[in-house]
């Protein structure tokens, strides 16, 4: 079977699928010995428990990872392009062969080294899309330091939260970014969110920008220091399951945790869902517009394509600047041949005019994929018909930040398979999923719904979060015994394809990016005047979903509502970033409980979304009347804003 990923697709996908999950050992531990560089071979492929979270691949082996994704390709082809950075302005991009991103990765390790940065230990990297920032991750991986990448839009506070829990000595940042025509501080925002981090020893300023920023004593201008340094640096063997990243990602409660992915499994999974999933063959322009702050970034604009030896875009840009054709441009220029974005910049330009899009060539696409909640039917088929032109196959990839790199998508499958619009589909190798009840029982059978679940560990899946192991074991492996639990439901249709239906826990998805909601609610809690709020996620036709905020107030400020709202919004763009601030705040007296003091958010949810015709049983209320006083509340917020 190894025949199918080196040479022709001599075989079926259902046998190669079937194969996958049958005989796990033969078929990663062929595909690791075949794609990746070992330094020492691994002597067993995998020794997993699901049921008390032990997930262990390729024991025995070392590897470095930047040699699989840099050096491997120097030696056979140095000159071949590895990154094009689409920088914010259109037309002003730069192209990085692998020879040079290698040497700058080199120059950028001795950096490190050289400030006192030691194997095992946390960098955060603060930074927008550039190739300075892919070198970060990459020196990272090196010299074995482990890397924590924090979306630049977060705020101070936010970053400061990541940084203490990660206990990062080092931080690696840019003076500032640029995006959408606008620049923006990203120094001043590290500098606030380091006064409360002591285990920073050191905060290395790459120039994005000429302006000058406050330099103090923590911080070394990284542009002059790497100027001087060596651009050849020994890589450190790495055992397969040492860490090779922390990523931080919300969950139902207000604490962000740190997913930990480690070397080999991850690179291994990265690399052959980039390949298969994408239809990626060597020579593509692989064009995938996410940030390198989000999972997306890390799997398929840096460790995917790398390792494949491919030519990855960094789009630094938004899809409006300068105009909503940008993306589009963007493919006839850089003639990107898979373009992978998130169904909400979809649903945003599908609002304008569908000139746009046809004024560009887009004859080099030849993959369509989308990526970060379930695509909506209509977002689908103009991406198909307009973008595509009806010929493109078009990818709705689901998984998770903790699952490494896709677990189902249409593709891979036999030659001219359907794809349906707006569904997953189909399990990638080595992925088992699986229904379950709401008594734990597996469900089976088709034209089922349940509980998504995945029956068998894979080599990219997340090993722990970083400090409290017992906090993975309960969010993944409790609910469900032995089984990987996603937080999702899904519906397995008539042929037995899966489609997502949605997160089942407190989890809204506001452009594809999770948010817990406590999380939220934990930020607006610390306002004085407000006692309690709860938060809930209500459907938008672009966003996916905003969270409404339902607050009450203490009485001494029931006066000046809309002054307390503004610092409410104020207070959630401080504590963790601009998205993340509710479209609607709607004043209440007080929440509907049950007796034992559990919001109802139901209910919430009911009236936000103004279907209070049938609110289900509401007999568990401490007092049932307050349901009519927050649908009088809404209403009269309702007319106010109408009036407005």
């Amino acid at each position: 079977f190894m025949f199918f990923f080196t040479r022709a697709r001599q075989q079926t996908y259902s046998d190669l699928y079937e194969l996958s999950v049958k005989d796990t050992e033969t078929f990663w531990g062929s595909i690791a010995k075949e794609r990746l560089a070992w330094t020492k071979p691994f002597d067993q492929v995998t020794d997993c428990d699901l049921s008390s979270g032990k997930i262990n691949w390729f024991l025995g082996g070392q590897l470095n990872v930047s040699v699989n994704c840099l050096d491997v390709h120097v030696a056979k082809d140095p000159d071949r392009v590895a990154l094009i950075w689409e920088k914010d302005e259109p037309g002003t991009e730069e192209r990085i062969t692998y020879r040079e991103l290698l040497e700058m990765t080199c120059r950028l390790a001795n950096t490190l080294k050289s400030y006192g940065v030691q194997r095992r230990e946390r960098v955060a990297i603060y930074m927008p899309v550039s190739t300075m920032a892919v070198a970060a991750m990459m020196a990272c991986a090196r010299i074995g330091a482990v890397h924590t990448v924090v979306f630049a839009g977060f705020s101070s506070e936010a970053l400061a939260g990541r940084i203490q829990d990660a206990q990062c000595k080092f931080v690696i940042t840019c003076n500032q970014g640029v995006r959408g025509g606008r620049i923006f501080d990203l120094k001043s925002t590290v500098d606030k969110a380091v006064k409360s981090c002591p285990s920073v020893r050191h905060v290395f300023v790459a120039k994005r920008t000429n302006n000058s920023v406050p330099m103090g004593k923590l911080d070394i201008s990284l542009d002059e220091v790497m100027a001087g340094q060596s651009s050849v640096c020994a890589p450190e063997p790495m055992d397969s399951e040492e860490m090779l990243f922390m990523l931080y990602t919300s969950g139902s409660t207000g604490k962000p945790k740190g997913i930990v992915h480690t070397q080999a499994g991850y690179l291994l999974y990265a690399s052959l869902t980039h390949q298969y999933v994408f239809d990626y063959t060597p020579g593509d322009v692989f064009g995938c517009v996410a940030d390198i702050g989000w999972i997306t970034g890390h799997s398929y604009v840096v460790y995917g394509p790398l390792c494949n030896g491919a030519t990855s875009v960094l789009f630094e840009s938004t899809p409006v600047y300068p105009n909503p054709g940008r993306y589009w441009e963007t493919v006839q220029r850089l003639r990107i041949n898979q373009f992978y974005g998130a169904p909400t910049a979809i649903r945003l330009l599908l609002k304008y005019e569908e000139n746009w899009v046809k004024k560009y060539d887009r004859s080099s696409l030849k993959t369509l994929a989308s990526v970060g909640e379930p695509i909506n039917h209509e977002a689908w088929e103009w991406f198909h018909n307009v973008v595509g032109d009806g010929r493109c196959p078009l990818v709705d990839t689901w998984w998770q930040t903790e699952t490494g790199g896709v677990c189902i998508a249409p593709l891979p499958a036999e030659p001219g398979a359907e794809i349906r619009p707006a569904m997953a589909m189909r399990p990638f190798f080595g992925i088992q999923p699986a229904l379950l009840g709401e008594k734990g029982q597996i469900i089976t059978g088709n034209d089922v719904s349940g509980a998504l679940c995945i029956s068998q560990p894979w080599p990219g899946m997340a090993r722990t979060i970083f400090g409290d192991h017992q906090r993975f074991m309960d969010a993944y492996f409790k609910p469900y015994q032995g089984q990987y639990f996603t937080g999702d439901g899904a519906y397995r249709t008539e042929d037995g394809y899966y489609q997502i239906t949605g997160r089942m826990d407190d989890v809204i998805n506001i452009s594809g990016h999770r948010l817990g909601t406590a999380e939220i609610e934990d930020a607006l809690d610390e306002h004085p005047d407000v006692p309690e709020t709860a938060v809930i996620g209500i459907p938008h036709e672009i966003k996916g979903e905003v969270p409404f905020a339902f607050v009450v107030l203490k009485e001494s400020a029931s006066e000046n509502q809309q002054a307390v709202v503004e610092e409410l919004r104020h207070l959630v763009a401080t504590k963790i970033a601009k998205y993340a601030v509710p479209d609607n705040f709607l004043v209440v007296k007080r929440l509907p409980k049950t007796r034992s003091g559990k919001i109802m958010r139901r209910i919430l949810r009911k009236v936000a979304m103004q279907d209070t015709s049938n609110l289900g049983d509401v007999s568990t209320l401490d007092d049932p009347s307050v349901v009519s006083e927050i649908i009088e509340a809404h209403k009269h917020y309702r007319s106010h804003a109408a009036k407005k």
